[in-house]
């Protein structure tokens, strides 16, 4: 009988052993666990808080009463998404597995100026190579390039291929429009070939602290020549509001070179670089862990602006012209 009782004690001990496993569990995955987890993390590790003048200490208490402890994920989700659009991030968003939260407003409120189907019909035609991720012609002694995304990486031989194509024209245009950006090794090896020297491009401030502002002494960035040549004549770089990320970087390191003119509206910005990070239940979130100045301490978050404004005119568009396109090439001529 005593062994008996000894099990009986035994299974009770498990028993209430288990169940405060369990309930430290349940605990850790509770909605507000979540959301105090994911708002300390950004408190020590995001980047941009007094850049953008951001009240974090403010925005907890404004989204802390809306976690309760019976609310279901979707509740939970549209709660967290909120409280990471007070950040005006495009590279801040949560991944629940069922959803994706975003700040979309960086290129909303902006017109386009980008119409596809004018520059496939009219400019690219029918006679246009592809070189990978690179659309490439030549319009009236004026090589183009348009490159409208650049997650698939840029190969050395697909840039050198065009760049010996281009080589006695006088010209070239490179179009970025749309490009929400992707590899920044092949965006920098695109800008690679159109390098005349070795030219200091940004500085990155890493996080060394819990602290908003406690960063390491800046890390200079650098382009240099690379490939069998470059092409160093004439080059305007087209850009828009949807140039995000590694093409804003991409941009930036064109912008340094004497013989290089940005044409066209205010990048997208994205001068941090992403990470992820996973909450107690298992979501994923990401956020810019450091910041990105030029050497003149230009920040490039919230993009950045061109040599030369231009705008694709609603009434050039009704006819099939790129107005950009355009005044590019009469900039070469």
């Amino acid at each position: 009988m005593k062994f008996r009782y000894y099990i009986f004690l035994l299974l009770l001990l498990v028993f209430f052993s288990c169940e405060k496993v369990f309930m430290k569990k349940d605990s850790e995955n509770s909605p507000k666990e979540n959301f105090e987890y994911l708002w300390q993390t950004l408190d020590q590790r995001y980047s941009f808080f007094t850049y953008k003048g951001i009240d974090w200490d403010g925005i907890h208490d404004k989204y802390a009463p809306e976690v309760k402890e019976d609310m279901n994920d979707r509740e939970l989700f549209e709660v967290l998404a909120n409280m990471l659009n007070e950040l005006r991030d495009g590279h801040v968003n949560l991944h629940s597995g069922s959803d994706v939260s975003h700040y979309w407003n960086w290129f909303l409120d902006y017109p386009s100026n980008y119409e596809a189907s004018i520059v496939e019909a009219n400019y690219l035609k029918d006679d246009y190579h592809i070189s990978g991720p690179l659309l490439n012609t030549i319009i009236d002694s004026i090589g183009y390039i348009y490159c409208g995304s650049f997650s698939t990486a840029i190969k050395a031989g697909e840039i050198d291929y065009v760049i010996e194509r281009f080589k006695d024209l006088k010209g070239v245009i490179i179009d970025v429009r749309n490009n929400g950006g992707g590899n920044l090794e092949g965006a920098m090896i695109l800008a690679s070939r159109f390098a005349d020297t070795k030219r200091h491009t940004q500085d990155t401030y890493f996080k060394k602290g819990p602290g908003h502002d406690d960063f390491h002494l800046p890390v200079a960035t650098y382009i240099s020549p690379a490939g069998p040549q470059q092409f160093l004549k004439k080059v305007i770089v087209l850009s828009n509001r949807k140039c995000y990320s590694s093409t804003n970087q991409f941009v930036q390191t064109m912008r340094v070179m004497p013989h290089v003119v940005i044409m066209g509206d205010t990048t997208g910005g994205g001068g941090g670089t992403p990470i992820s990070h996973e909450l107690p239940n298992g979501w994923i979130f990401r956020y810019s862990s450091d910041m990105t100045v030029a050497p003149d301490g230009f920040n490039l978050e919230h993009g950045i602006p061109p040599d030369v404004v231009v705008s694709l005119k609603p009434a050039d568009a009704s006819q099939g012209i790129d107005t950009m396109i355009e005044k590019a090439l009469d900039e070469m001529n």
